[in-house]
């Protein structure tokens, strides 16, 4: 199983705002560079989350983006159920599936329930779960080069 660079992005996205001090707006330009990804591909998914709802974005020159709810409300296996609805384990599970074996196949039934377990235990953490103030979290704030003023 293997999330898509689009939500694993998204994820990324999420943990550096929920590391920022409240108020602080981060921008693009910033999280690319700390993760040293594409702003492009980030801008995408920055779109994405903030018409889910997820980030709040302000444009301008003092602009950048934040959480729109606390850590605490965002949900991760809420997430990745929205951002991969078609999270297809093996061809069965796909809308082109050509297994000859798939009426009678119980492989589909167990992956299906295997792909459940995996957004359930997501389910059990939140943004906050991942960027709570601790050892952790300064050493995520230090990887990325998070200043706090």
């Amino acid at each position: 199983m293997r999330l898509t660079l689009h939500t694993d992005y998204a994820l990324r996205v999420l943990i550096y705002l929920g590391l920022q001090q409240e108020g602080r707006l981060a921008t693009i330009r910033e999280i690319s560079q700390a993760y040293d990804i594409s702003r492009t591909h980030l801008m995408k998914v920055a779109l994405e989350l903030q018409k889910r709802g997820y980030i709040e974005a302000v444009r301008g020159r003092a602009g950048g983006l934040a959480l729109a709810a606390p850590g605490a409300a965002v949900n991760l296996g809420q997430l990745v159920r929205e951002l991969e609805p078609d999270l297809a384990l093996a061809e069965c599970m796909g809308g082109e599936n050509r297994c000859v074996i798939s009426p009678d196949c119980r492989l589909k039934e167990a992956l299906h329930k295997a792909r459940e377990a995996f957004i359930a235990v997501l389910g059990q953490y939140t943004v906050a779960d991942l960027t709570a103030p601790g050892k952790r979290a300064a050493a995520l704030r230090g990887h990325l080069q998070i200043i706090n003023l």
